[in-house]
């Protein structure tokens, strides 16, 4: 790890203050300091002059399951580490490894083997787990294999996340299963993520299950009840529910872009998380690919069952943001919140999602057309392309 780094005359972005052309202190991979010029003599020294540049909080993808050929639940340490280390490229400094509906023992495998990983200084960090399945609804189980698909068991998970290391943050539950309020309520209780997801529920159980603790939505518009209106349905509710951040797949494929401005109208930015949903296939040349013992096909940009199903994507945060900004026409700052802030607010991270003192050093320097540039993870230069110029 280089002990110190100033990065001088970029545009900083956050999500809560004016953007401003500065400089930003790092020492021992956190942010010591940040104003508009600092004279600090450093290890590495990256100057921004001439440039349209900016400097915004890493990104945070909280539900993705594999790229560049691994996948969560191929249950190795080269799986886990070979998806740390595609992540920076698309500017990415964490993320939560994602499970989806296997057999008790496949997800126990998964479990136990991201318990033991910790990322090194060149890649993206591993928050901790989003356990997607198995207790969804067959009804909205998408690519995720109905065999495998059960009611919610306190037992089962307990031992799931005895198994992880405690490091399960957020699950994908569907509230309509059996016993599903009384799980969400359990969930609250330990202080894991409830989100509403692959669910068939009615708009009034939906509500049901944001008294119980539910405070995330899995993937809007995709496998769940859709809106209509005689029944507003999962979809309904969820841009209802002030108390609901929800993720979105900004592909132009999950959602059609006039859904996208819907879900960014009503939500906000500040109840919006960008999230890649990827399989394996990312980065990969289109072809054939496992997803959960299915074949998916993919082609350059989505990925599909032989029946058509989606199964994933294979988005880019990087294109995720430029999408999403393309179709809202959102604020330099309300893109940071979506790709960043909210993401680390939501897993209650106070050392993420900002550039400010005290902050990790999760940073993402991108061009004036979103493109990544550089991508530091932890104080250290994780990803650069051949035509910055840094020294």
């Amino acid at each position: 790890m280089s002990k110190t780094m100033v990065i001088s005359n970029f545009t900083i972005a956050d999500s809560t203050k004016d953007s401003f052309v500065g400089d930003v202190y790092i020492e021992n991979g956190k942010i010591k300091e940040v104003s508009t010029s600092i004279d600090r003599v450093a290890d590495i020294q990256i100057n921004g002059d001439g440039k349209k540049w900016m400097i915004v909080p890493g990104f945070i993808d909280v539900h993705i399951h594999g790229a560049a050929g691994f996948d969560t639940m191929d249950a190795t340490p080269q799986a886990l580490d070979g998806l740390a280390s595609a992540l920076p490229s698309e500017g990415t400094t964490s993320f939560l490894a994602t499970t989806m509906t296997q057999s008790d023992s496949a997800i126990s495998q998964a479990l136990m083997n991201a318990s033991l990983f910790q990322a090194q200084d060149n890649q993206a960090e591993m928050l901790g787990v989003h356990l997607e399945g198995p207790f969804i609804s067959p009804d909205r189980a998408g690519a995720q294999p109905l065999e495998h698909i059960r009611k919610p068991s306190i037992s089962l998970f307990e031992k799931w996340k005895k198994q992880s290391g405690n490091r399960i943050k957020l699950v994908t539950i569907a509230p309509e299963t059996e016993d599903g309020l009384a799980f969400i309520e359990e969930l609250k209780e330990t202080g894991v993520i409830a989100s509403i997801g692959h669910s068939d529920a009615t708009a009034e159980l939906v509500s049901k299950a944001v008294e119980s603790g539910a405070r995330h939505v899995t993937h809007l518009y995709n496998q769940m009840s859709p809106f209509h209106h005689r029944e507003p349905g999962v979809v309904g509710a969820s841009l209802l529910e002030d108390k609901l951040t929800v993720e979105l797949i900004a592909d132009l494929i999950h959602s059609h872009p006039l859904a996208l401005d819907l879900a960014f109208r009503q939500k906000k930015a500040h109840r919006i998380i960008l999230i890649t949903d990827a399989i394996r296939a990312k980065g990969l040349q289109p072809g054939t690919y496992d997803l959960g013992g299915q074949d998916v096909q993919v082609s350059h940009n989505e990925a599909r069952l032989v029946d058509g199903t989606l199964a994933g994507s294979v988005l880019t945060m990087e294109n995720a943001a430029k999408n999403m900004k393309s179709v809202t026409g959102c604020t330099l700052s309300e893109l940071v919140a979506m790709t960043s802030t909210n993401a680390a607010i939501q897993l209650g991270l106070s050392n993420k999602g900002r550039i400010e003192p005290g902050k990790d050093a999760d940073l993402t320097i991108i061009d004036e057309n979103w493109n990544v540039q550089m991508t530091i993870c932890r104080g250290n230069i994780a990803y650069t392309r051949e035509e910055i110029i840094w020294k």
